[in-house]
């Protein structure tokens, strides 16, 4: 009888081991998961960072090539009979 107890013990002993393991390793996925939210929240305001500062880099380049610089001046000419299309166009629309 007492073998059987030994077993019993040591049964015991080894899925209360596996149920502090078990705690241990959930606690461990929700601070994984919570850092990985962070970490997603981290991403997006950098995404939209870079999304402004693209933007903010093509209007800089327009107001660049608008003023007319000597290296610009093909950029200056183009942007330019694109916008006079532009308002042909819209004066053609109005028209009809």
């Amino acid at each position: 009888m007492s073998e059987i107890a030994e077993i019993i013990d040591s049964v015991e002993n080894r899925v209360a081991k596996l149920f502090t393991k078990i705690n241990s390793l959930e606690q461990g996925a929700v601070s994984i998961k919570e850092e990985l939210e962070k970490a997603a929240v981290v991403i997006q305001k950098q995404s939209d960072e870079i999304a402004a500062l693209k933007s903010e880099c093509e209007t800089l380049k327009m107001a660049n090539s608008l003023l007319g610089g000597e290296e610009n001046k093909r950029d200056t000419k183009l942007k330019i009979n694109s916008l006079i299309r532009e308002i042909d166009y819209c004066i053609a629309q109005l028209s009809d």
